[in-house]
């Protein structure tokens, strides 16, 4: 996947965190990228030996890495809350992909998952790859996430940042690539089906715009033929959150790569909760993408802007 040149990777103490570590060496070997080792120390927390400390152990695997051949790394521990230092870190130093773990293979209980992993999808401007504890590095099955524009699917931006990643790694690994838009019926017949009407006029409703969707996707896909496989799409009518969950259950899906946000504009909103409901049931891997122009939700000299 040729397109990162200066990866983050959250290397705490946090099971799991050799995993984001693999993920991150095997990105930045292909990519001849620059890797950053990063810890997080609240201030105050307990004695000052503790950011000494820390800062020996990301030179050590610094050093380690550095003699197994990995290009350029450098390693930092950043004091604060965890969320503001490193989307600070990402703004100041321009990283172009963060990598962290869930730290418990799903469990929302978990202090990572649930808090910065969440918060990262949520406020971080660059892609954010959460691996799965545990998880091997040769992905058989990639799912993309796309809820295309009906005015112009085959040029959605969002939707075409996630398809060229997921293809990509899908290629790099020979993997099996699923395509799912979820879709409910909207406009005036949203409020027609939800009436009493005959069974006929339903089904006819939720054809038509089954039929609409799936004409986006197939448009949106125009832009992928050249692709070695052709990926199996996956057209269910239902939340995105619980037809993804059910998609990876299904298919057995190792990495699911989605958007920050559809187009219902709420920004940072559906992400959590999707991402949320699909680590939680299945502890997938899961790579979110950002749409164009999104801001970081931190001012460069390191004040959070939006909470």
């Amino acid at each position: 996947m040729k397109r990162f040149k200066n990866v983050l990777v959250v290397y705490n103490d946090e099971v799991g965190a050799d995993d984001a570590l693999t993920q991150a060496v095997e990105l930045a070997r292909a990519n001849h990228a620059r890797l950053t080792l990063v810890d997080i120390c609240p201030e105050g927390y307990g004695s000052s030996a503790v950011p000494v400390e820390r800062e020996k152990r990301l030179e050590r695997a610094k050093r380690s890495l550095q003699l197994d051949g990995v290009g350029e790394v450098d390693s930092q521990v950043l004091i604060g809350t965890a969320i503001e230092e490193i989307v600070g870190q990402v703004v100041r130093a321009n990283h172009d992909m963060v990598i962290a773990t869930s730290a418990g293979g799903g469990m929302v209980r978990d202090a990572l998952y649930g808090s910065l992993a969440t918060q990262l999808m949520r406020k971080c401007p660059c892609p954010v790859w959460i691996v799965k504890h545990g998880q091997t590095m040769a992905y058989s099955r990639i799912l993309a996430a796309v809820d295309p524009d009906p005015s112009n699917p085959a040029a959605d931006p969002l939707c075409v940042k996630v398809m060229d990643m997921a293809t990509s790694l899908a290629n790099s690994h020979g993997a099996e690539l699923h395509v799912l838009h979820a879709w409910e019926v909207d406009g005036n017949d949203r409020v027609t089906i939800g009436s009493e009407v005959p069974d006929k006029t339903h089904r006819m409703l939720l054809e038509k715009h089954e039929g609409q969707r799936r004409d986006s996707v197939e448009a949106m896909l125009k832009r992928y033929r050249d692709l070695p496989k052709s990926p199996l799409v996956h057209l269910p009518r239902g939340l995105p959150q619980w037809e993804i969950v059910n998609a990876v259950k299904a298919h057995d899906i190792d990495l699911v790569v989605m958007g920050t946000t559809g187009r219902s504009g709420l920004l940072g909103l559906l992400v959590g909760n999707t991402a949320e409901s699909i680590m939680a049931a299945v502890g997938s891997g899961i790579l979110t993408v950002k749409p164009e122009g999104l801001e970081a939700a931190i001012d460069r000299d390191g004040t959070m802007a939006v909470a």
